[in-house]
């Protein structure tokens, strides 16, 4: 008794599709219940170079301008 008249390559095909797509890989991306903390020590160090004509500097270092 024959309950299904299938050709074996279609039934292998089938079979063959079903294992693929119940193997398939499934990513998920979901974003995190607590908020994310990020610690930073940073140390900043900079340095300021000016660089004043001598007659400027005469004329800052003059008490009677200011």
């Amino acid at each position: 008794m024959k309950i299904f008249n299938i050709p074996k390559s279609t039934l292998s095909i089938l079979i063959a599709t079903y294992a693929l797509v119940g193997c398939s890989p499934t990513v998920k991306i979901e974003p995190p219940d607590k908020p994310i903390v990020i610690n930073l020590n940073v140390k900043i160090e900079h340095e300021i170079k000016i660089k004043i004509d001598k007659e400027l500097d005469e004329l800052l270092a003059d008490d009677e301008l200011f």
